[in-house]
């Protein structure tokens, strides 16, 4: 025979001071997670929020690299260093003032007072680094010559490219200087004065010898 047994029935009412402990406790804790959403396991709305716009963030500047890598980043306006000395281009010093000779520059001189025609940027990869005005292209494209080299009576392309023909567009010869076509390497269209009657041909039809006076 069963005996009655009155089992104990577990209270359903609670005490509300211990439940709003426990909210306290857990908004603290909350609080002192969101101080620090990178090591946050239970982030608030405010604390993903802040992660989201630091995200959002770092992906636009990672978009604006990338741009920058595919389509170029601009680069700095170069100095116009154009001038011109005795009706020769040249190359204009940081002064503003001063205009060394073409072929001054990159020649292992620093004729600039900053030695800015000496910069590695312009004298590596020569010419190409060069600004176009300095240069000559002669005939043979293999060579090239400084522009101030260019119709000064001495064939320093070694086609005579620099010299004669529509490129060039040199003068007739100067006052010192004798017009033949040269027989040696080093002249063209011009011999000096001071070779002519020296007992040596100098033009191909001999009238350094029999025409010219020193």
């Amino acid at each position: 025979m069963r005996s009655n047994q009155t089992h104990p029935q577990r209270s359903r009412s609670f005490d509300a001071a211990s439940l709003g402990s426990t909210v306290s406790m857990l908004s603290g804790r909350e609080k002192d997670c969101c101080e620090d959403c990178g090591s946050c396991k239970c982030c608030s709305r405010r604390c993903v929020c802040i992660s989201v716009f630091v995200l959002l963030g770092l992906a636009i500047m990672a978009a604006a690299v990338a741009l920058a890598i595919i389509f170029g980043i601009p680069q700095r306006t170069p100095v116009n260093r154009y001038c011109t000395s005795n009706n020769m281009t040249g190359y204009l010093c940081d002064d503003r003032v001063t205009c060394i000779p073409a072929s001054s520059v990159c020649n292992g001189i620093s004729n600039c007072a900053n030695g800015e025609d000496e910069n590695s940027e312009i004298c590596t990869d020569l010419p190409k680094n060069l600004p176009a005005y300095l240069i000559f292209k002669c005939g043979n494209p293999q060579f090239w010559i400084y522009i101030d080299e260019k119709c000064n009576d001495i064939n320093n392309c070694g086609d005579c490219s620099d010299e004669v023909g529509i490129l060039a567009n040199c003068p007739s010869c100067g006052a010192n200087w004798w017009p033949c076509t040269s027989v040696f390497y080093e002249y063209c269209k011009c011999i000096p004065r001071s070779l002519c009657r020296d007992g040596v041909q100098h033009c191909t039809d001999w009238s350094d010898e029999y025409k010219c006076t020193p």
